[in-house]
């Protein structure tokens, strides 16, 4: 699989593609942030859990898109509230894969919670 799949919430295909959109098309985040809460949760493996982390999210959505070269999607999971996506990402020093749980709440995504092993993630490449 290459993309993600057409039952993905529309929320979350738009996330997917501005993912994959480029360092150049992403600026600052400007079309990622109407696809998030103004208060999203985040968890991950180099930030830790983050209440009211959007501002921040953002920034570092910007390492990661400068450094990821593509992504292969595995496994996606969805239902009316939430959605489970698998995934490996291509960087400069090999593949990474990722598994991202999402929360949904007024067709934003309202929580984020990601898992990779990052050590791994930052020895091939990523920031």
């Amino acid at each position: 699989m290459t993309g993600t799949s057409p039952s993905a919430p529309p929320v979350l295909r738009d996330y997917y593609s501005i993912l994959t959109s480029g360092s150049a098309a992403y600026g600052h985040g400007d079309e990622l942030r109407p696809v998030l809460s103004s208060h999203l949760e985040f968890s991950g493996s180099l930030a830790g859990h983050l209440a009211d982390a959007t501002e921040g999210f953002l920034r570092g959505v910007s390492g990661f898109i400068a450094t990821v070269q593509g992504l292969d999607f595995v496994r996606e999971v969805h239902d009316d509230h939430g959605s489970a996506v698998l995934y490996d990402a291509a960087l400069p020093g090999g593949t990474v894969r990722f598994a991202e749980f999402f929360t949904f709440r007024d067709g934003v995504i309202d929580s984020l919670f990601l898992h990779y092993d990052g050590p791994d993630y930052l020895s091939k490449g990523g920031r």
